[in-house]
């Protein structure tokens, strides 16, 4: 799995979704998502959201995601 693809993962997902995710290893990777869609949402249901996009990858061919999120200004 490269960066680009869990990207794109998680904007098909959350198609409003800025999303920055780095990460070279192929495993350990680190994701930046702003979305309109968190607010209201505390931190723990917007992680949730963003590993709900990723399903059955989490734990297998991304082992491991450091997630920061935030809700999108409007």
């Amino acid at each position: 799995m490269t960066a680009e693809q869990i990207a794109e993962l998680i904007r098909q997902g959350l198609p409003d979704a800025e999303v920055t995710v780095r990460g070279d290893d192929g495993a350990h990777f680190e994701a930046e998502v702003v979305s309109a869609e968190f607010a209201g949402k505390g931190i723990v249901q917007q992680h949730r959201m963003v590993y709900a996009t990723l399903g059955e990858r989490m734990g297998g061919e991304i082992h491991a995601l450091a997630l920061k999120t935030r809700v999108a200004q409007a």
